[in-house]
């Protein structure tokens, strides 16, 4: 089958839930983040805050690690 669309193909084929299980919420200074537990430290995955400045501080950018200490996971 051919798919001919705009449409991302993310949103078309979406990921496996197995992809999403090692994923937690937690929050570093009162900021919800998506993070990926990786030994000691966090890997950040989403800042799911609705403040704007929160999403241009670097040390949460998606990417970056926070180590487990420092967050709060839920």
């Amino acid at each position: 089958m051919i798919i001919h669309s705009i449409v991302p193909h993310e949103l078309i084929f979406p990921a496996h839930d197995e992809d999403f299980s090692n994923q937690r919420q937690c929050q570093w200074n009162g900021i919800p983040l998506i993070v990926q537990p990786e030994g000691e430290q966090c890997k950040v995955v989403r800042v799911m805050s609705s403040n704007l400045e929160d999403f241009l501080r670097p040390e949460i950018q998606p990417g970056s690690y926070l180590t487990i200490n420092e967050t709060k996971l839920l």
